[in-house]
């Protein structure tokens, strides 16, 4: 059941008058449509603002995207791979007690995984002692044997995550998925900043809110910290694939963020198993490689031998401990979504404690019982693939087909460790500038995660928007958007 949002009498626009409150926790509404605390000013000055202003702001907003290049890339997509990535105008706000349990939520869940990761590539107690069974690592695409006895500088496995949150109905926010091989978008969420600060100045002022603009700043920081040989002044680079990845533009809006050099495979090699730039003026030794390219294509003597992303013997030299690489080949078992099942459990098991974010409810499908149930109940369920992310390899069943609900059962019953299935959730849903008016959009929220000599979040994230009507699917590839995501003080 959804209501319209009445306009208080008199007012001189009707923003609102499509705005519909259904059964999802709504950001800025709560029951009987009063505006909540937080959001009181932004929905005033909402009130006050023409259409025609609003347009003027988002044509603004726009020309700003396209002026800084701000772009991803849809790949198969036939109208063109490049585009700009699509933003909302309206903020979602999130209070300083809000931040607090998300901020102690993330820091509890990566210090967890971070020795989960340990554990597994070294003395693998966990599974020893039967906290979790051995199928779910050694049936994982991600698990690499090659790390077995690698020593990780500081023992951080993953330094840079974005973990994806959404809010339940009832108001507390849950973990959706993890993400932790090679996790994107923190570029848009600072471009979201710079934006909107120039579109809304002085309302921005009024709300005081937490900055994130030093994000470049503490990256670097979390990646010298990696450096084996703990020198002053490490050489930092980032690998990149090169300028056809979907993500290219993160990649030099970071490396300038950071002043560090972007390079692609070619322009590094290994020698007596210690990684060289190949600059104007000789070699340079590289100390700490922040990559973003897959563990399958980082070095074609150990993996994919048909790889020209990568660099030949860059795991001879990580080995050797001569290097640094974040994240570290092999994290992908602790973002795999059948091992997310598990991790109210692993935290439990590493830390003694319960999770301060609980996991959203999750189907293994390897067991018969649950697996029955999912296929009983296709229709009613999400189901993914495990090591897919981007909203690919997804079937949200009371949006889909009855063929594809037939061609996911068929993968279901063929391949069961490669699919989790969840429950399909309300997300929270929240302002955003549509057509003239404002309309509700669904949301969730990505918040950027750094383990160094400390963990770091820098407030806020990415809010992303599934901008189609009535979409769960926030995923930039699939119709989604963002918006900017501020973080108050007390």
């Amino acid at each position: 059941m959804t209501q319209t949002m009445p306009e208080p009498q008199g007012a001189p626009a009707m923003p609102f008058a499509r705005y519909q409150l259904g059964t999802a926790y709504d950001e800025m509404f709560s029951i009987g449509h009063v505006p909540r605390g937080h959001y009181e000013r932004l929905y005033r000055r909402l009130l006050e603002l023409p259409p025609t202003e609003m347009h003027r702001r988002q044509h603004a907003a726009d020309q700003m995207f396209l002026n800084q290049g701000v772009t991803f890339t849809v790949y198969g997509a036939e109208e063109g791979t490049e585009r700009i990535f699509p933003y909302d105008l309206l903020p979602r706000i999130l209070t300083s007690a809000e931040w607090d349990v998300i901020e102690r939520g993330l820091t509890q869940r990566i210090v967890a995984l971070n020795v989960f990761l340990k554990d597994i590539f070294q003395c693998v107690q966990v599974l020893a002692e039967g906290a979790l069974p051995p199928y779910l690592i050694y049936g994982c695409r991600h698990y690499r044997r090659e790390m077995r006895g690698i020593h990780i500088p500081r023992d951080i496995y993953v330094s840079i995550t974005g973990t994806d949150l959404v809010r339940l109905p009832d108001g507390r926010f849950a973990v959706l998925e993890d993400n932790l091989r090679v996790p994107s978008g923190v570029s848009y969420m600072l471009a979201n900043r710079q934006v909107t600060k120039r579109v809304f100045p002085t309302l921005f002022e009024y709300y005081n809110v937490r900055p994130n603009e030093h994000y470049g700043q503490a990256l670097l920081a979390t990646l010298r910290a990696l450096d084996p040989q703990r020198r002053p002044d490490p050489t930092v680079v980032l690998l990149t694939p090169g300028v056809y990845n979907s993500a290219y533009f993160e990649h030099t809006f970071l490396a300038r963020q950071m002043g560090i050099e972007m390079v692609e495979g070619r322009d590094l090699l290994v020698h007596n198993n210690i990684v060289y730039m190949r600059t104007t003026a000789g070699l340079r030794r590289v100390d700490v490689i922040y990559r973003r390219v897959d563990d399958d294509f980082v070095d074609p003597l150990t993996f994919r031998q048909d790889s020209y992303l990568g660099v030949a013997g860059l795991m001879n030299a990580y080995r050797a401990g001569n290097v640094a690489l974040a994240n570290a080949v092999g994290t992908g078992v602790a973002d795999d979504k059948a091992v997310y099942a598990y991790v109210p459990a692993i935290i439990r098991y590493y830390t003694g404690e319960d999770p301060i974010l609980a996991n959203v409810e999750t189907y293994l499908l390897t067991n018969a019982a649950q697996r029955q149930h999912v296929l009983a109940n296709l229709d009613e369920l999400v189901v993914k693939a495990v090591g897919e992310s981007g909203g690919y390899g997804m079937l949200i069943g009371p949006h889909s087909t009855a063929a594809q609900r037939e061609e996911f059962r068929r993968l279901i019953e063929t391949q069961p460790r490669n699919y989790i299935a969840q429950p399909t959730l309300s997300l929270s849903q929240a302002p955003c500038f549509i057509d003239g008016g404002v309309e509700a959009r669904h949301v969730d929220l990505r918040p950027y995660i750094l383990s160094g000599e400390r963990v770091a979040i820098v407030p806020g994230g990415l809010t992303r928007v599934a901008l189609r009507r009535g979409s769960l699917v926030v995923n930039s590839s699939q119709g989604g958007g963002s918006k900017d995501t501020w973080v108050l003080y007390e």
